[in-house]
């Protein structure tokens, strides 16, 4: 078994990163070397706003402000492993305000280039990608994503149906998007990438 490196200054026995591992994602089931060493290594708190670094590492989502939340460790933990990024993925993050997410994967896949969820319409910093990975739960994903990946590319994403929001894995057939929802969890929605208001009579 490939050994999990806790040796990141934060990570160490007691500290709220590896009480965050060690009470959180492995009873849910985060089990996976790889993931866990990335997932240590990386400073939660530094990734949300001073007031709110108190609050890093408990199980649930942290406000960013202007309606955004940083989702709680256990969804970016599902998302990583779900995701299975490799130093051959190109990888694009939509972000919501945190760049918590992109410097996980950064540690993880060959490249890793962000957008904001509020300059989608403004156009993307690439195309081609193998993997997309949305930081928070859409009712819809625009178009421009899906565009934007490569054939038989991932997208990991939470999804809203109704009120429920699930992570799920969708594979590129063609110029489609084909999901797989894989588990409920709480995953705060992200406003940008709500469904257009459609009438009804």
């Amino acid at each position: 078994m490939t050994e999990i490196h806790y040796a990141s200054k934060g990570a160490e026995p007691g500290s709220p990163r590896r009480a965050m591992i060690d009470s959180q994602l492995r009873p849910s089931g985060v089990n996976e070397p790889w993931a866990l060493s990335a997932i240590a290594a990386v400073a939660r708190e530094d990734f949300v706003p001073q007031e709110a670094r108190a609050a890093a590492y408990i199980d649930r989502a942290v406000p960013l402000g202007n309606g955004r939340y940083l989702p709680a460790p256990l969804y970016h933990a599902k998302a990583v492993t779900t995701a299975e990024p490799v130093k051959g993925d190109k990888v694009l993050v939509v972000t919501v305000g945190s760049q918590y997410l992109p410097t996980l994967l950064g540690q993880l896949a060959g490249s890793v280039d962000t957008v904001d969820a509020g300059d989608l319409a403004k156009g993307l910093p690439g195309s081609g990608y193998s993997l997309i990975v949305v930081d928070g739960a859409a009712e819809e994903i625009p178009a421009v994503l899906i565009d934007a990946l490569a054939a038989d590319g991932r997208l990991v994403t939470g999804l809203i149906n109704k009120t429920v929001t699930r992570i799920a894995l969708g594979r590129k057939s063609g110029s489609a998007l084909s999901y797989l929802p894989l588990l409920e969890m709480g995953i705060p929605a992200i406003p940008e990438l709500a469904a257009p208001k459609r009438w009804s009579f």
